[in-house]
């Protein structure tokens, strides 16, 4: 239920950093785990550094670096009465590093800008609310996160680029195959009439059943099942997502397809490399596939 750019990332080892709210308050920094990243290089203790402002360090610090440590304050200090305006600026922060993604991998997606109405919608959704309290303040990094049960949320830029590829209008029916925690469910609901999403994880669904309406979107239905198998009494759907890799397309799933529709979906094996596939409907029934970019998701789980 969630993927990141199986080309754009790789595993780091963690370094650890000492996070202090101001200098006379010393005592109060926590000591947490950054990935680091790009070109970073030295990282050091910052000071008076809180939600939309900066820091100081005793040593150099990249760009990425400073962006992972200002989330790892908000980590250190989670449940300490932020608001979800305070992180209006690492929400703006990762709709940078979506772009700049965006524009580095056009080249093999076709895809140089992401759609402004899906980049609206994912400002608008609170992904610090969809992901354990003890990460919320890593939340907005463009890297995908664990949610628990063997899931993780998908990197940001990943559900950007899925989203944009669906081509939503504000009369279309989405199903979406891996609730997971809700978010990608929470930005289609922001872009379509319905959406439809199953989740295979009874606590992840039942996650996701109290979390949705409890923020606001009741234009969600969610069920408990076997994604691979769609939802046909409530087909046919404009678009159709899958969050999970699966070894080959469904075809329930492209049966309840609607005529030119797009079903996002990626294929490959378990645990390795997969190709993020754009299957599109003509309106004459023909099928057609276009592969998009490598990516890395969790495995499609089910009886099939």
């Amino acid at each position: 239920m969630s993927g990141d750019a199986g080309g754009a990332q790789t595993e780091r080892p963690a370094v650890p950093i000492v996070i202090i709210m101001d200098e006379d308050a010393a005592t109060r920094g926590a000591t947490v785990m950054i990935d680091r990243a790009g070109d970073d290089r030295a990282l050091g203790t910052f000071t008076t550094l809180r939600p939309g402002g900066r820091g100081r360090t005793g040593g150099p610090l990249g760009r990425r670096a400073f962006l992972g440590a200002a989330g790892a304050l908000a980590l250190g200090w989670a449940g300490s009465g932020w608001s979800d305006a305070d992180y209006a600026p690492a929400r703006r922060g990762m709709l940078d590093a979506i772009a700049d993604t965006t524009t580095r991998t056009a080249a093999s997606t076709g895809v140089g800008a992401i759609d402004p109405t899906v980049m609206a919608a994912l400002d608008r959704v609170l992904r610090h609310a969809f992901v354990p309290p003890e990460i919320e303040g890593l939340a907005y990094e463009n890297r995908p996160l664990p949610i628990g049960h063997g899931q993780t949320i998908s990197q940001p830029y990943i559900v950007a680029l899925m989203t944009h590829l669906l081509a939503l209008r504000p009369h279309h029916r989405v199903l979406e195959i891996g609730t997971g925690s809700g978010y990608q469910a929470a930005v289609l609901a922001e872009l379509v009439d319905r959406v439809h999403t199953i989740e295979i994880v009874p606590p992840l669904a039942r996650q996701a059943t109290e979390r949705l309406p409890r923020l606001g979107y009741g234009n969600v239905d969610i069920r408990l099942g076997d994604g691979y198998h769609g939802w046909p009494e409530a087909a046919p759907f404009e678009a159709i997502i899958v969050t999970a890799a699966a070894t080959h397309v469904p075809p329930p799933l492209v049966a309840q397809l609607a005529p030119g529709g797009a079903l996002v979906i990626p294929v490959g094996e378990p645990f390795s490399v997969q190709m993020l596939l754009l299957v599109r409907k003509g309106a004459d029934g023909e099928v057609t596939v276009r592969q998009i970019l490598p990516v890395r998701f969790v495995p499609l789980t089910g009886g099939h």
